[in-house]
């Protein structure tokens, strides 16, 4: 009985760290195997503990360079989607005009319609502006892809501000720029955040938008696709498991961030 009361106490508790022990076990499974020595194309089963590709992370021909052209891209598409993300939200929040509710529901519908049907769209647009496919194309696509993204992270939290702290600021004679710059922005920032590193996310990880606009251009996800079908190189399981180590990093640093403003004497 008493086990059975310690259960039903802790039933949460030990479903959280199941789900989340069952959410890392992929990352596990890539991090271990980055270590692994394979004998054959394939780095599917465990041979032996070998240091060779974190030595050389970059010995696989052209891996290197669709990793960096996909940070570019990635880069460029969060500026993009957040710059362009955040006027939306504020808009679309503090001002009414004509269509506001429209608006709103089409800011939803690349959220809520299947990548294929997007990537198909975009394609079709692209190809009847004769535009060519490659770079700037794939760019594009991804801005259009992580704009709602933005917009929903954005839009909750300029929803919950308190518009009076901006009349205050306005009350003590601050400009418009001014309120904007030191009242606004900082409260915005948490939102504006988060929907940047959701875009950055999205937008790194994304093949199928990618695959029908890219043309010849090959990125890191259409890279470890295209290795798949010939080989698995264990180079691929090192910049998995840097780019997870990376994403941890930036959440721990996040969290100590707050901690230590929130200890601040107010």
């Amino acid at each position: 009985m008493a086990f059975v009361r310690w259960l039903r106490r802790n039933l949460v508790v030990i479903a959280g760290l199941g789900t989340l022990a069952y959410l890392l076990l992929p990352n596990i499974v890539v991090t271990v195997f980055s270590f692994n020595k394979p004998k054959g194309r394939f780095n599917y089963s465990w041979q032996e503990f070998s240091l060779d590709a974190w030595k050389d992370p970059c010995g696989v021909a052209d891996m290197c360079g669709s990793l960096s052209l996909s940070l570019q891209i990635a880069a460029w598409a969060t500026i993009g989607a957040t710059v362009l993300g955040t006027m939306i939200a504020f808009a679309l929040v503090r001002y009414r005009f004509r269509a506001r509710g429209a608006v709103n529901s089409l800011i939803f519908l690349p959220m809520a319609m299947p990548e294929v049907v997007m990537a198909a769209s975009l394609l079709t647009l692209f190809l009847n502006m004769g535009a060519q496919l490659g770079f700037w194309t794939v760019l594009i696509a991804h801005i259009m892809f992580c704009l709602s993204f933005v917009v929903t992270a954005v839009k909750a939290r300029v929803m919950s501000m308190d518009p009076r702290l901006e009349q205050a600021a306005q009350d003590l004679y601050a400009g418009p720029v001014q309120t904007f710059l030191r009242v606004t922005l900082p409260i915005a920032a948490p939102g504006i955040a988060a929907g940047a590193l959701l875009a950055f996310a999205l937008s790194f990880d994304d093949f199928i938008i990618t695959n029908f606009n890219a043309g010849s251009t090959v990125t890191f996800p259409m890279f470890v696709w295209g290795s798949a079908q010939r080989g698995t190189p264990v180079q691929i399981n090192v910049i998995g498991t840097a780019m997870f180590l990376v994403a941890v990093l930036l959440v721990l640093a996040g969290m100590l961030i707050g901690k230590r403003r929130n200890k601040q004497p107010k």
